[in-house]
């Protein structure tokens, strides 16, 4: 029998509080070094960034990607 609980590190978290733990753990100039989007260089915002992740599959990769490697 199952436990409940996913496999999957992301269930249940949506890409608004990914994108904002990791902007409060790192900054914006630290999302920028190591996802290089220009969401993270220019236009600082989790609206401008949340728009653009949503549309771009290779970048909200990276940054679930990073979110578990960081919050294991």
């Amino acid at each position: 029998m199952s436990n409940g609980k996913s496999g999957d590190p992301l269930h249940g978290v949506t890409l608004e509080q990914v994108l904002v733990r990791l902007q409060e753990h790192y900054g914006w100039e630290g999302l920028a070094q190591r996802i290089d989007i220009n969401c993270f260089k220019n236009d600082q915002s989790i609206k401008s960034s949340l728009k653009f992740l949503r549309k771009t599959p290779w970048a909200r990769d990276k940054v679930e990607r990073l979110y578990v490697a960081t919050f294991p």
